[in-house]
């Protein structure tokens, strides 16, 4: 990310209207490297599933391919969940200043949902920002707190 955050950016069809201004949002924020719509869209709202669209973000940040994603439905929830069953992701709902913050500063989270049916427009525009503004701290102490995560993910699968 030294040359700036490799983003995707992706929604259900309860989530497309805020993904989209997000995306707009991003697209000129200097600290952007490059922006991917994985959909849904306007134009077909229902072309993708909350699932299918959680599954294809963390697929590709764990490919290398990106190195975060905003990801809306309805709730946040869902694609909270979708997206935490890909091996090595962090993602989670936050829905205010504080949980941003720390979603990367105390948990390196890769992922950040939000909910267009919980907040609105103005305050998901706002914590996107935000959210892409911090950096994980590898010598902070809550690096002990990801790594136990991690490893206790990788004994899983032996």
């Amino acid at each position: 990310m030294a040359d700036g955050i490799r983003l995707l950016l992706g929604g259900d069809s309860a989530g497309y209207h805020y993904k989209d201004a997000i995306l707009a949002d991003a697209k000129n924020d200097p600290r952007v490297a490059s922006v991917e719509d994985l959909g849904v869209n306007e134009s077909d709202p229902k072309a993708g599933t909350y699932p299918s669209v959680a599954i294809a973000a963390a697929t590709k940040i764990m490919a290398g391919e990106a190195d975060r994603a905003i990801l809306v439905c309805g709730t946040g929830i869902g694609v909270a969940i979708a997206a935490n069953k890909v091996k090595g992701i962090r993602a989670t709902v936050a829905h205010d200043s504080f949980s941003v913050e720390r979603s990367i500063l105390s948990n390196d989270c890769q992922i950040l949902t939000m909910g267009e049916r919980v907040i609105g427009l103005e305050l998901a525009r706002r914590l996107a920002k935000e959210w892409l503004g911090y950096a994980f701290d590898p010598s902070s102490h809550s690096k002990a707190n990801v790594d136990e995560i991690v490893d206790y993910e990788g004994a899983q699968s032996d």
